[in-house]
């Protein structure tokens, strides 16, 4: 084994993500990665005490929520990864505002984070086709970042600032998942239901009388939609 081989494999690194998907895809990749790998599910297991205790390399988050203190971000690299090239669709919902626009591929952006959300420099990019279920296509994304988690941590490519027009998504609310007037034709429709479905994310959903009416695993068929339908009552009638 090389010097270079055997410093990597001394290396301590953090992965922290909070879905279930990352979870799965992580705890079959990481054992085969070089070096000493620790994984973080619970926003509250990554402290500052802890981060200096590890003294890691580098932190790769795939799909995390919370704000990463700015004490964590100065104490050793961290590394996001945003589904949009960016610096166009910065911003919240990433997957569900593609779709909706009409896109059918993007590309995995591998950020160092700083202060600014989804603006640092780029360490590399990968493509993701967007067809398929929202966790379908979480899942797929969580199998290249693996990828990219391994090829950033052995080689340690220098980012490069972003360039290009800067455009923003905004995050979205839940009452964005109603089924309304402006799904104008099945694929609308179709992508609306589609891009929603996934854990922890909130359904696409219409309201009639005293019930809510929530949709998922859509199929496209020739003039029609297939889809699972579960119904309960509205809030206000329980």
């Amino acid at each position: 084994m090389s010097k270079k081989e055997n410093a990597m494999q001394e290396q301590v690194f953090i992965v922290a993500a909070i879905k279930p998907w990352n979870r799965a895809v992580f705890a079959e990749a990481l054992p085969g990665f070089a070096g000493r790998w620790h994984f973080i599910s619970d926003p509250a297991e990554l402290t500052v005490e802890l981060v200096k205790k590890l003294q890691p390399a580098m932190i790769f988050f795939p799909h995390w929520s919370e704000k990463v203190p700015d004490e964590i971000l100065q104490l050793t690299e961290c590394v996001c990864f945003h589904m949009t090239d960016v610096p166009y669709g910065r911003g919240g919902s990433p997957l569900q505002n593609l779709i909706a626009a009409g896109h059918q591929e993007t590309v995995i952006s591998a950020l160092k984070m700083t202060e600014e959300l989804d603006a640092g420099p780029v360490y590399m990019k990968m493509p993701l086709p967007l067809h398929g279920l929202a966790e379908e296509i979480f899942i797929r994304a969580a199998r290249i970042i693996a990828g990219m988690v391994e090829t950033i941590a052995r080689n340690r490519p220098a980012p490069v600032p972003q360039v290009g027009q800067v455009t923003r998504f905004k995050r979205r609310k839940p009452e964005q998942s109603r089924i309304d007037e402006s799904l104008t034709s099945l694929q609308l429709l179709f992508d609306h239901i589609r891009m929603l479905d996934a854990e922890d994310y909130p359904p696409a959903f219409i309201e009639y009388g005293s019930y809510r009416l929530e949709f998922s695993r859509p199929s496209l068929k020739a003039g029609s939609i297939v889809a699972d339908v579960k119904i309960t009552l509205k809030k206000d009638h329980r």
